[in-house]
């Protein structure tokens, strides 16, 4: 398996991981081809984002047009590499609290919120929206969405469940290893079920559980 990386230090953690690492920017498009190509994937998964570290409010705003510019350019340059390698599938990351405003829990179907505007709530939607497009209606890639809750748990912004549909760190992964061999493409819920939206689909079709922790 092949993991990416803009960053040079990040390289020998996904080695530790047991990966091939390549160094390579998402927003140039024909060295990402290059690398996606020469790694014959038949599989891609998408969980690229630019968000920082540690959580800022003050510098938020701006991560969240540069992530949205990432869910818009980046997953543009990805399928059209993935589709180059003759990838079978392609599973983006996507998120579950980006939903308009009605009646609860939300089911896949659902319209999200509007993208109308340059408040922060309308860039990242406006970003939601370009990615989850261009992954379902990818020409000849079964295209599979994971609408993740509010990750917490180790590497994240928070240690304990914030928020409306929390998602621990630990099912959100085991929920992209699941879609490698279950479900059909499309769009799926993937959060804890406080009512906030519903994870049926998730748990009948790829067998997800948000209980799921590694040992």
């Amino acid at each position: 398996m092949t993991g990416t990386t803009r960053s040079t230090g990040k390289v020998a953690d996904l080695k530790a991981r047991g990966l091939e690492s390549v160094v390579v920017d998402v927003f140039d498009e024909a060295a990402l081809r290059d690398v996606v190509v020469t790694a014959r994937s038949d599989i891609v998964i998408h969980h690229l984002t630019d968000l920082p570290q540690i959580l800022d409010p003050v510098l938020l705003r701006d991560a969240l047009a540069r992530n949205s510019h990432l869910r818009i350019d980046g997953t543009a340059n990805l399928v059209a590499a993935a589709r180059a390698a003759g990838a079978r599938r392609l599973i983006a990351q996507s998120i579950a609290f980006a939903y308009a405003e009605g009646p609860e829990p939300h089911a896949e179907n659902d319209p999200l919120a509007s993208a109308e505007g340059e408040q922060p709530g309308a860039v990242t939607a406006r970003g939601v929206r370009a990615l989850e497009e261009a992954v379902v209606n990818a020409p000849g890639v079964e295209g599979v969405v994971l609408r993740y809750g509010r990750l917490y748990g180790p590497g994240t912004w928070n240690a304990a469940p914030s928020g409306r549909a929390p998602l621990h760190v630990d099912a959100a992964a085991h929920a992209a290893f699941l879609a490698l061999t279950h479900g059909a493409a499309g769009i799926y819920n993937i959060a804890e079920d406080d009512g906030a939206v519903s994870v049926d689909k998730a748990r009948k079709l790829l067998g997800f559980d948000p209980n799921f922790r590694l040992a």
